[in-house]
């Protein structure tokens, strides 16, 4: 019962410290952002990641779909097949064929649970330096650290656009450092980067504008080791 409890406080820091968890053959790390399979890297879409963070730090606790929408999902409207299609990711990419006694399980009528053993350790610290390239819209600030980020209506993607003008997967961005090039997913409206449209992979440069849809998004690096919040950041707009 306490190696229980000290398990669970310590998942609990996932968010906050991060944490390294093993179960079955997978291991989930927190700070990396990162699952591995039988050694191997599992891929999952940001969205999907989060929804199993959530489950682990709530084992054994059952989560509701409503917590997870809001959790996860905050102020966007999304569909419980939606939702179920980021089980069905979470489930493929964790090797879990099991709907009911598997490791994540079912909760008919009412949401999922993290159904296996684990093992927790605290994750390796590296960096505290923040992500260097940023995506500012409205009034969100997104920090995309090195890989690819999908940018589109699909609740499941990186960056979610909520907008009938946005594709459901409508354009990508690959960081690398400071560095950061844009892609046209073959969106149906297009991709603007400095006011004109896109047709290959572009590099972006700080303070770039990108039109998608009828929404701006503004492109920033920021190379000091400081908070954002301490810079004056030009906000796009609808």
């Amino acid at each position: 019962m306490q190696r229980d409890r000290l398990l669970q406080s310590a998942v609990r820091t996932v968010r906050k410290n991060g944490v390294k968890v093993r179960f079955a053959d997978c291991q989930l790390d927190t700070d990396a952002r990162r699952l591995e399979r039988g050694g191997e890297e599992a891929h999952l879409s940001p969205k999907a990641f989060e929804v199993l963070t959530l489950l682990i730090g709530t084992r054994p606790r059952a989560v509701s779909k409503a917590e997870l929408f809001d959790r996860v999902w905050p102020e966007t409207f999304v569909t419980e097949a939606s939702l179920a299609r980021v089980i069905n990711e979470i489930r493929a990419a964790i090797g879990d064929r099991a709907r009911d006694g598997g490791v994540v399980r079912t909760v008919h009528g009412y949401g999922y649970a993290f159904a296996a053993e684990i093992e927790a350790q605290p994750a390796a610290r590296h960096s505290t330096r923040h992500p260097i390239c940023w995506l500012f819209y409205g009034a969100k600030d997104l920090g995309l650290p090195d890989g690819q980020h999908v940018i589109g209506r699909d609740p499941a993607v990186a960056v979610c656009l909520d907008s009938p003008k946005v594709s459901r997967h409508h354009a990508r961005i690959t960081v690398s450092g400071e560095s950061a090039i844009l892609e046209d997913l073959g969106s149906k409206n297009g991709v603007f980067v400095r006011g004109e449209r896109i047709t290959d992979p572009t590099p972006l440069r700080s303070g770039d504008e990108i039109r998608i849809g009828s929404l701006t998004l503004v492109f920033r690096v920021v190379t000091r080791l400081q908070s954002t919040e301490t810079e004056v950041v030009p906000r796009a707009s609808k």
